[in-house]
């Protein structure tokens, strides 16, 4: 199994962060590649469409409120991994930093027709750039 992880502190209370990004069908109010996303079965699936236009769903697989955190797993999508993949969001408190959060996206992932390396650096660029835009989307 292989495993890539991304961090980075963002000008912005835990609170706030977790406001924005904490809803499972919130990808749209911060990340721009994906436009569109469509909550189904009771909110525990979201239906997502990239800028490309195409599908991916995902399912919410932990939540967990105090802790501000979720875990998904992918059902379908354009990616080079089978049904293993899980992610998770986490917004952490900074000790003395009660100004700023430190937002973590990680996920592990079985690769299907590709290199481990490959589909690390793959899903490595993916969550930088989503916190990147989180930044922007709090900073803008």
């Amino acid at each position: 199994m292989a495993s890539t992880s991304v961090s980075r502190v963002v000008p912005a209370t835990p609170e706030q962060v977790w406001a924005l990004i904490g809803g499972f069908d919130a990808l749209p109010d911060w990340l721009p590649y994906i436009p569109e996303s469509v909550a189904v079965e009771g909110g525990r699936v979201r239906r997502l469409k990239n800028l490309g236009g195409e599908t991916i769903v995902e399912r919410l697989v932990d939540f967990n409120e105090t802790e501000r955190r979720y875990s998904y797993a992918i059902l379908q999508a354009p990616f080079p991994v089978d049904d293993g993949y899980v992610s998770t969001i986490r917004v952490h408190s900074i000790p003395g930093r009660p100004d700023a959060a430190e937002v973590q996206w990680s996920g592990r992932f079985h690769p299907k027709g590709a290199t481990d390396q490959e589909v690390v650096d793959l899903f490595h660029g993916i969550y930088a750039d989503g916190l990147d835009a989180l930044n922007k989307t709090l900073t803008g």
